[in-house]
């Protein structure tokens, strides 16, 4: 998905006042008004998308099948996205909702919903076109060359994306690459969000991995160009998280660093690749909070404190019984990844900071 698009020109009625009433179009479909985010007529979609021609097809699977369209008169490129599973909501609630959606959605980090369908039975999304596709296609492409700087920008902005949907009261329960898009200059947009309260549980495809876990492996691939679904690395093929693991157990780190990427900081790439181990430690309450680990990211002058490093969740050893639980110090808001105690040391870095 490509090129960032604002909600302007024909969007300019998004902010109509809301109505508590029902006003029927001419066309006799019933049409409620919401104040976030404009309801389109399903044949402008589907003049949009040529009849949702397959050539214009751009995505699909779990509920929902993605085609680009553009939207006659402004010639605005967008997304359309039409969910395939039938809400467990009427017509108010469901639109309730997607107007919160589209209200959370103004975050520069997130992909703007501009617009929906609510016609016949069809429950149509539609957001902004982003023409750099999506992650999992940047990093997983050989024509495509992200250079560390660029990847360094693309965690710390899917990380404040979290943040702020967080701070929303929601929980993104499937963060991988092909969920977040990248706009023009490759900055990170993250999409799907807000979605599961739409659907029956059992038509979604939504895991309930806890969203700072799954984070710590998309920083992984990101680094590493390589898919975490493929378990093949290392002489054990290991999953991608194991291998990690292991190498940090060598001090060998960096030896997962995409080999596409010649030119990086030694020290910051380290440290990229500590938090994310951070972030996929078995026990919740020993991994950062999104809003720390946005903190060790954001930070150049930070130590991290790797003595409190555990296991991740997926690793095969069982999990030492003395592990150290950070419950209580995060609690009283304490940031206990970074230290600026000068006693704890570590290699990884050249100053020091601790998960929650």
């Amino acid at each position: 998905m490509g090129g960032i698009i604002g909600c302007f020109g024909a969007f300019d009625s998004c902010k109509a006042a809301a109505t508590k009433t029902r006003n029927p179009r001419p066309d006799g479909h019933e049409f409620v008004d919401t104040s976030n985010v404009k309801q389109l007529s399903y044949n402008s979609l589907r003049s949009a998308t040529r009849n949702f021609h397959p050539e214009n097809k751009i995505g699909g699977g779990g509920f929902r099948v993605v085609y680009k369209g553009v939207l006659r008169g402004d010639e605005i490129d967008v997304a359309i996205k039409c969910l395939s599973a039938e809400s467990k909501q009427g017509t108010s609630e469901f639109l309730t909702e997607i107007n919160t959606i589209s209200r959370i959605s103004r975050h520069p980090n997130l992909v703007q919903l501009i617009a929906c369908c609510v016609e016949d039975g069809n429950r149509i999304l539609v957001y902004e076109y982003l023409n750099n596709n999506s992650l999992a296609t940047a990093i997983h492409s050989s024509r495509i060359q992200l250079d560390w700087v660029t990847r360094a920008g693309i965690c710390k902005g899917t990380a404040a994306g979290l943040v702020y949907l967080h701070e929303e009261a929601v929980i993104h329960r499937d963060i991988k690459p092909s969920n977040v898009l990248l706009d023009g200059n490759f900055g990170p947009k993250i999409g799907d969000f807000g979605l599961a309260k739409l659907f029956p549980d059992n038509v979604t495809h939504i895991s309930t991995r806890v969203a700072g876990t799954a984070f710590g492996v998309l920083m992984l691939e990101v680094i590493s160009g390589r898919s975490s679904s493929k378990a093949a690395f290392g002489e054990d093929l290991l999953s991608l998280v194991e291998w990690v693991w292991k190498l940090k157990d060598e001090e060998r780190l960096v030896d997962i660093v995409d080999p596409d990427l010649t030119d990086y900081p030694n020290a910051e790439v380290t440290r990229f690749i500590t938090i994310a181990l951070f972030c996929t430690q078995a026990k919740a309450n020993q991994r950062p909070s999104m809003k720390q680990v946005f903190e060790m990211l954001s930070k150049t002058t930070v130590k991290l404190n790797v003595s409190l490093l555990t296991e991740p969740g997926i690793y095969r050893r069982a999990l030492s019984s003395s592990s150290k639980s950070l419950e209580t110090t995060s609690s009283r808001g304490v940031n206990p990844f970074i230290t600026t105690s000068p006693q704890v040391t570590t290699s990884y870095s050249t100053s020091q900071m601790f998960p929650r």
